[in-house]
């Protein structure tokens, strides 16, 4: 085990709450994926994140808190943002505000924008964490800007190394995939990122909800960039034939033959389970022996159109 890697019990945790107060960053684990945490209100830290990442510094982070009333100190919440949070929090969703004056977040962290991303993570380990730190929390995923995501603590020191103080190993994530981004902002209700929580549930609460085509050279919230969660080696997408030497990232019973290996998301075709999935199998696919990554067709729809998303944009490489 890497030395930075140690279990999530109560007194590492409380190591990592003095880390994260004396402005040094610690990787743990949420619902979603493994989060680089550094104190949202000091600009050291978060610069620290963006420098360990090698992250573009126009790309804004998510703000965690503990509850609504940490969030409420942080951004301006009308009646739909009370809706989402009493509904959706904990949990895998983010919400951009506007940005108090008074917020003391970082606006490095905002990426010097009028709003904020917040959320509040449902993960008994991200809680404790946040209740003992005492303080907001910037935390984007725990890997180098563009590549897939961690859902294991081995895969946040693979990518980080000693960057990071601290990681707290908290097992898999359950989710899988980083949270549903809603800009509440101004007017409609707009997706920005799909992720853990679907656009029909949203939709069902808030009624027509647009979605985001942004601008990739100025995001408003985390995975905007054309090309991100990338693998190293190319992906092709929507497959159903091999191309010699491709490892295949399958999804369903029914899995076409001819491949240099297979790794099912989910043999049974649940997307849940192919999202909590998506970024370990990627990682284990991504190996020099093959020529690349295909993945079978995903349906566009709940999960699924969350799925589509990062692998999409795991093909865009830039």
């Amino acid at each position: 085990m890497n030395a930075n890697i140690v279990p999530a019990s109560p007194e590492n945790i409380s190591r990592a709450a003095e880390l994260l107060r004396a402005g040094r960053l610690v990787a743990f684990p949420t619902e979603t994926v493994y989060g680089l945490a550094g104190d949202a209100t000091d600009d050291r830290a978060v610069a620290r994140i963006f420098a360990a990442k090698g992250r573009p510094r126009f790309n804004p982070l998510i703000v965690h808190v503990p509850s609504l009333a940490a969030a409420e100190a942080i951004g301006e919440f009308d009646a739909r943002a009370h809706a989402a949070a009493r509904q959706f929090w904990p949990g895998p969703l983010t919400l951009v505000l506007r940005r108090r004056a008074a917020s003391g977040v970082a606006l490095l962290a905002c990426a010097g924008l009028d709003t904020v991303a917040i959320r509040v993570p449902a993960h008994p380990v991200a809680h404790a964490l946040l209740r003992q730190t005492g303080r907001p929390l910037a935390a984007p995923s725990a890997n180098r800007s563009g590549h897939v995501s961690p859902t294991q603590a081995a895969h946040v020191a693979a990518e980080l190394g000693n960057r990071v103080a601290l990681i707290l190993d908290g097992g898999a994530c359950a989710v899988g995939l980083e949270s549903t981004v809603l800009d509440l902002s101004g007017g409609a209700p707009t997706l920005l990122r799909p992720g853990g929580v679907t656009l029909e549930e949203l939709s069902a609460l808030l009624g027509d909800i647009a979605v985001a085509g942004g601008d990739p050279s100025a995001p408003r919230a985390p995975g905007q960039l054309a090309s991100h969660y990338a693998p190293t080696l190319p992906l092709r997408l929507d497959t159903t034939t091999a191309l010699p030497g491709e490892a295949l990232l399958a999804f369903g019973p029914e899995t076409p033959a001819g491949f240099a290996e297979m790794l099912n998301l989910s043999e049974s075709g649940d997307l849940a389970e192919a999202a909590a999935n998506l970024f370990a199998l990627l990682r284990r696919l991504d190996r020099p022996q093959f020529t690349g990554i295909a993945v079978m067709p995903i349906p566009e729809r709940a999960l699924g159109r969350a799925i589509n998303d990062r692998l999409r944009r795991a093909a865009a490489r830039g």
